[in-house]
């Protein structure tokens, strides 16, 4: 039985939704119609016989109640009874009307030759109640006439106490059966129909549902659920999605990692102001308005969040939440800063020794060798000394080699890159990162070539100073640019805002703040000793808890 249940399964599974459907939606109706029919036969049958029951009852009570049946009946005349009972079982369209004595003898009966014979004689007969408790009754039973239903009522004497007699009236069963095969056929044919309809609202039904699910089976959605949860569970970013009455319907692991709650935390139907109040994303619900790249605050950790309202036509169904905590993306940022800074350093030398030579070509080819050698001892000496400064001032080969290619980016916009011989920085901590360290100096310092020239133009310079001494190292780093307003002060460092017109400006300050202040460092800014800027990272020795 098991193995016939599960081989029908396995078949059904193989069958498409619409299929499906109809089969179950047909068969129900068959069950319930089926079930229901059965019980109105039981229940009509049942209801047929007692209201033949009933009026066999009452005929033989009337019977019994004739004054002439009853004198009849003490007198035991049997020419009398039997005409007489004949005509009544005819007006009363009854299968038979008998007539019985005190003693069950009978003294009428549509069959002459049970005439004065016992009615104990027939099958199930029970006249005997009808005489000794006087009482009328029901009774179906098989008696010498076939199945029937019949009323028994006891004769009395003209006392009305004593009983002479019993009337037994019956009625046949094949009307009966007549009218529930009747009933049976009408029965199939609403069977057939509800089927029919059933089959209808399957194939309706199943068309709407496929359109809502887009036309997918069961097994295609189930596939893509799982592809759907590998697909969450791969994905490094956090994810949570809700619904439009606020309850979480979709979660990753790396969203409970991100949130600091316990690995065994279940959010799915919580409510997102239970497990982050204030979120921003019951807003969207309201607005649909997305939200790309917010640095939210939250478990001690910058994040950087993206919601994205989900719609179903023009209704706002839920809200999808990615978030990723933000040291990890700056330490992607600040790699590809650093490389990009290298990058820059190793053309700025390319394109700055490129015309070097041929300048010493140049000078070769006019046959001036004392100028050619000249230039190149001049040459060679700059680097030397900018080389050994470097190695006195920053130890550190990382630094050493960022300001380096600072000086040749300088040195190619036709700008110098002064290095403060003063300057020491040798005591660099263990837990600074260098990334970061260059990415912070790198904007600085290209912002300030920037201003200086565009506002000196070539032979502007732009100077450096650092310091290690007492518990902060300190860079300084001094344009010759144009200066900023008391106005701008309060708005460089906002993501975004820049005084240039050109695009894709207005982050690198933005970056150096949120770099210092993942760092513990702090960033001053205030007039130059000439012209321009003069902008002070100071960064602790120490790292703060």
């Amino acid at each position: 039985m098991r193995a016939t249940w599960v081989k029908t399964m396995k078949l059904l599974s193989r069958l498409k939704l619409k299929t499906r459907m109809i089969l179950v939606l047909g068969l129900m109706a068959l069950l319930q119609t089926g079930l229901l029919g059965v019980f109105a036969v039981q229940y009509l049958h049942q209801s047929l016989e007692e209201q033949i029951g009933e009026r066999a009852l009452h005929v033989a009570k009337t019977i019994a109640a004739v004054p002439q049946i009853s004198e009849a009946v003490a007198r035991g005349d049997t020419d009398a009874l039997q005409p007489i009972s004949m005509l009544l079982a005819k007006k009363t369209q009854a299968r038979f009307v008998v007539i019985g004595d005190k003693n069950g003898i009978r003294l009428a009966h549509p069959n002459l030759e049970k005439v004065g014979l016992s009615m104990a004689d027939d099958e199930g007969d029970d006249s005997a109640l009808a005489l000794k408790q006087g009482k009328g009754y029901i009774s179906k039973d098989l008696g010498s006439l076939g199945w029937s239903m019949r009323g028994k009522a006891p004769v009395f004497a003209n006392n009305d106490r004593d009983v002479i007699g019993v009337v037994s009236v019956g009625y046949h069963l094949d009307r009966v059966d007549e009218i529930i095969s009747d009933y049976r056929l009408t029965l199939m044919v609403v069977i057939a129909l509800s089927f029919l309809l059933s089959a209808i609202i399957a194939v309706w039904f199943a068309n709407h549902f496929k359109k809502a699910i887009f036309g997918l089976e069961p097994e295609q959605i189930a596939r893509l659920f799982d592809e759907q949860k590998a697909t969450l569970e791969s994905v490094r970013e956090g994810i949570i999605a809700i619904n439009n009455k606020g309850k979480i319907t979709i979660f990753n692991r790396n969203a409970i990692k991100t949130l600091g709650l316990s690995e065994d935390t279940q959010l799915m139907g919580r409510s997102i102001e239970e497990v982050l109040p204030g979120s921003a994303m019951l807003e969207i619900l309201k607005t649909g308005k997305p939200h790309f790249d917010y640095e939210v605050w939250l478990q001690n950790h910058s994040l950087i969040v993206n919601r994205i309202p989900l719609k179903q036509g023009d209704q706002i169904t839920g809200v999808v939440s990615s978030f990723r905590r933000k040291d990890e993306l700056d330490l992607v940022s600040k790699k590809l800063t650093r490389i990009q800074q290298y990058a820059d350093g190793l053309r700025s030398q390319a394109h700055e020794y490129s015309n070097k030579l041929h300048t010493i070509a140049g000078l070769i080819q006019l046959d001036a060798k004392n100028e050619a050698l000249a230039f190149i001892g001049q040459e060679t000496q700059e680097h030397q000394e900018l080389i050994r400064l470097l190695l006195e001032v920053v130890p550190d080969p990382v630094l050493a080699g960022f300001f380096l290619g600072k000086y040749n980016r300088a040195r190619e916009l036709g700008l110098r890159l002064v290095i403060d011989p003063e300057s020491k920085m040798t005591e660099l901590p263990e837990y600074l990162p260098r990334e970061q360290l260059v990415s912070v100096l790198g904007n600085l310092i290209d912002n300030a070539l920037e201003a200086t020239l565009r506002h000196k133009g070539a032979g502007g310079k732009v100077k450096v100073s650092m310091t290690d001494l007492g518990n902060d190292l300190i860079f300084e780093i001094e344009d010759q640019g144009a200066g900023i307003s008391l106005h701008q002060q309060q708005q460089i460092f906002e993501k975004g805002f820049t005084s240039k017109t050109e695009m894709g400006h207005g982050i690198g300050l933005h970056l150096v703040k949120g770099l210092l202040e993942t760092l513990g460092g702090t960033i001053m800014l205030e007039k130059g000793e000439e012209e321009g800027s003069r902008f002070i990272v100071y960064l602790p020795k120490i790292r703060k808890a």
